[in-house]
């Protein structure tokens, strides 16, 4: 079974990751390193859920795997987006901050 965030599941993905990021933690680490692919719609969904956590006052970090991070590039949100290779990575940069 492959992991799509797509035109699809994106209204899902705001649904259940918005509630959660209201109620849960200031700090979210989205692991979407086995998801398979994402297109504009959830390129969308991932830049409204880093909007969301910023007015919360916190901050969010996406671990992606190569294919992930390279449609991210396309549109030049790596950086914005706080892409990590892995959930370590992101845990480490929640610490130092």
């Amino acid at each position: 079974m492959t992991g799509l965030l797509d035109a699809f599941s994106e209204p899902t993905f705001r649904k259940v990751l918005g509630k959660y990021v209201e109620e849960g933690p200031k700090h979210i680490i989205l692991d979407l390193s086995q998801i398979d692919f994402v297109d504009s719609s959830g390129i969308g969904a991932l830049v409204h859920l880093k909007k969301q956590t910023e007015t919360n006052g916190g901050t969010s970090q996406i671990v992606t795997n190569a294919r992930v991070t390279q449609t991210v590039k396309t549109v030049n949100l790596e950086q914005y987006l706080g892409l990590r290779p892995t959930v370590e990575a992101a845990l480490e940069n929640i610490q130092a901050s």
